[in-house]
């Protein structure tokens, strides 16, 4: 937990220190799911659980913390039966998921670090609807954590086991039943044409989903809309400044909440008021209400298609919809350009998380890159300026140089190692020149003998051409393998220390290039570049991996050798393309 301000530190520093490992904690839950039950209530749970306390002597730890709980007393809006899907899949067996609650998540992680004896809550319900989560309380429970329900008392016992399993089993069919239903009425309503949404300006909501009258206030100003635009002499904007001329203003409805009005929700189980504000049109309100077939008397089907509706009655006929709808096609104008603008780095950066492209653009002289992700994308990241990342792309060219205290330690540690892969090499060198003489031997009697062997049978005609194509797709990879290790691995460390003199060369002048020059040397080295939360991924290409990796070479320098020999013709284009860079633009 991150502490908001002085006293929130002070407390958590006390939590850390011991203090309340004797104490429990309340938790309290509202689900969403099912609002009118009384046992759902905060204000209920805050009452039992706290008499509970006081009857079972427990000591409720009386701290409070911004967004986390008050005198000990944690209360939270959220339905439990939802969970997250995604799975982390580390080494060592370890498998991660995201727990979907806020607080439930800080509960448990004070709990896990034995920072509180338990927590009281009103029943198992309240706690865990979902596996995910009630794996999570079980493993609390067998590490020592003692969970206290109000509602129940489960035994150390296999029944007392088998009666939380029984209350775990019901509380997650519950949850799933009641979203059934949901979702079953929602469906059936909308195959009766019964409007299960908010129905759009122009119509109240009176709290009645087959019952959407029109709005005395706003009706006859909308269908006017569509006449006015129909004419094609109206334009989005002119519309709107009528509408504000006439005194039409948007249905009232209140600002989003605050955190600390959210939180103040939570603790009080009372709503905030917060005053209903009408809004002035604007360009793409007036645009959503003219592309809106809700006027024509349908709503949204259970197949995403336009059904008609019982709920309400038709506000314009179906042909001025269509009239308008024409009317906006033709005035929806997109520039295509021939030629891209000429940008740095354009189409060379993506986002980490869904690849969509950075584009670069110009702002008041300096150029940024601009990401639209895909829905769903959880990078946060939508922009930066090209100094930013040109930078970050430099520090990364300048470690893949080799340092003076890497050189020595390849010098040092590498010459007993090369020998034993040079040993290596040769051995397979031989191994391959037997399978290769094997092979033609097999060819050579396959085409003398190809007519006796087609008569006798031993080969249809078919099977006789598919085994010589497969001896001889052997042969050509073992002579290319051959062709790759003919080289010593002396050779190709000298090539690897090569590449990283002429790449140190290459990254001082990467400093002093301007931003196409810099993109020149950045096309030369990477394949690949994409941003994500602040940090830069890369993707080198083949004739500079070996200097990427050579990080395991303190850990494991046979395994580095033994890569970087598989990259001798990349090594040596890479060698080739940087001399090139380097004579064609030689160092200020």
């Amino acid at each position: 937990m991150t502490p908001k301000n002085e006293q929130d530190h002070s407390i958590l520093k006390e939590i850390e220190n011991g203090t309340f490992r004797e104490y429990y904690l309340i938790y309290n839950r509202k689900s969403t799911d099912e609002l009118e039950n009384q046992k759902n209530s905060i204000k209920y749970q805050k009452t039992e659980n706290t008499k509970f306390a006081l009857r079972q002597h427990l000591q409720v730890a009386n701290i409070s913390l911004e967004g986390f709980c008050s005198n000990g007393v944690i209360s939270e809006k959220h339905s439990a039966f939802k969970e997250d899907t995604d799975l982390i899949l580390g080494d060592n067996g370890l498998v991660q998921y995201r727990i979907e609650r806020p607080k439930f998540y800080k509960l448990i992680q004070l709990l896990n670090k034995g920072y509180f004896k338990g927590v009281v809550v009103l029943c198992w319900d309240r706690i865990s609807r979902n596996k995910g989560d009630e794996t999570v309380i079980r493993k609390l429970m067998k590490s020592g954590i003692d969970f206290r329900f109000v509602l129940a008392t489960y035994d150390k016992t296999s029944s007392g086991a088998l009666h939380m399993d029984i209350d775990g089993m019901f509380a997650e069919h519950h949850s799933r039943v009641t979203s059934e239903k949901v979702s079953l009425n929602i469906r059936n309503q909308r195959a009766k044409g019964i409007c299960t949404y908010k129905a759009p300006v122009g119509y109240l909501n009176l709290g009645k989903m087959d019952d959407k009258p029109f709005d005395p206030e706003r009706a006859h100003l909308i269908k006017r809309f569509f006449e006015l635009y129909a004419t094609g002499d109206w334009t989005l904007a002119d519309l709107a400044k009528w509408a504000i001329e006439q005194g039409f203003t948007m249905p009232p409805v209140r600002r989003r909440r605050t955190l600390e009005e959210k939180l103040s929700e939570e603790e009080d189980d009372l709503q905030t008021q917060i005053v209903p504000i009408k809004r002035l049109p604007t360009y793409t309100g007036i645009h959503k209400i003219l592309t809106n077939p809700f006027y024509t008397g349908k709503i949204l089907g259970n197949d995403g298609c336009y059904v008609v509706s019982h709920s309400h009655q038709a506000l314009i006929s179906e042909d001025l919809f269509n009239k308008v709808q024409i009317a906006l096609l033709k005035k929806k104008i997109s520039i295509h350009y021939t030629e891209n603008l000429v940008q740095p780095l354009r189409g060379m950066i993506r986002c980490g998380n869904c690849s969509r492209l950075y584009t670069p653009y110009e702002k008041k002289g300096i150029i940024y890159f601009g990401a639209r992700c895909s829905p769903g994308c959880n990078n946060r990241q939508k922009s930066f300026n090209i100094n930013f990342i040109t930078t970050k792309i430099g520090e990364y060219i300048h470690t893949l140089s080799f340092t003076e205290a890497e050189l020595s330690e390849i010098n040092t540690r590498a010459n007993t190692d090369i020998a034993v892969l040079e040993m290596n090499r040769l051995n397979e060198i031989e191994r391959y020149d037997r399978q290769k003489k094997k092979i033609r031997e097999d060819l050579a009697y396959l085409r003398t003998n190809k007519l006796s062997l087609l008569k006798t049978g031993v080969y249809a005609p078919e099977s006789y051409i598919e085994e010589e194509d497969n001896l001889t797709v052997q042969l050509t990879k073992l002579q290319e393998i051959e062709s790759i290790s003919d080289e010593s691995m002396h050779e190709t460390i000298k090539e690897v220390m090569k590449l990283s003199e002429l790449l140190k060369t290459v990254s001082l002048q990467y400093d002093f290039a301007n931003w196409y020059e810099k993109e020149d040397i950045i096309k030369l080295i990477f394949s690949e570049l994409s941003f994500s939360e602040n940090e830069l991924k890369y993707k080198c290409k083949d004739g500079f991996k070996p200097l990427e990796s050579r990080l395991v070479l303190l850990c494991d320098p046979t395994t580095w050798l033994s890569d970087t020999h598989s990259y001798q013709d990349s090594l040596k284009q890479s060698i080739e393309v940087l001399h090139k860079y380097y004579n064609t633009h030689p160092p200020p």
